[in-house]
């Protein structure tokens, strides 16, 4: 490994615009996720029509994948609450 490509690493790293991006890109790869999976479950014809009513579902601010983004932030805040004590 060359010295160069460790200091670039490093300046990436700690940049703010880098680690927003990064952060944006895991939140919406979650929410892809649980739309997906929620969809899977839903009963219906075809997935076209199961992702539709999910992602109507989600603009409405209700359904399965609504209940699993609020009970990751609700276990989120808790550990958040919890670390404080150690």
């Amino acid at each position: 490994m060359s010295r160069r490509s460790t200091a670039e690493e490093k300046t990436t790293k700690f940049d703010p615009i880098y680690r927003n991006r990064l952060v944006n890109m895991l939140v919406n790869s979650l929410a892809i996720r649980w739309l997906l999976g929620a969809s899977r479950k839903r009963l219906g014809r075809n997935m076209a029509f199961k992702l539709c009513f999910k992602l109507v579902d989600a603009a409405n601010g209700s359904g399965d994948a609504i209940r699993k983004m609020e009970e990751t932030h609700r276990m989120a805040e808790a550990n958040r609450a919890f670390a404080h004590f150690h």
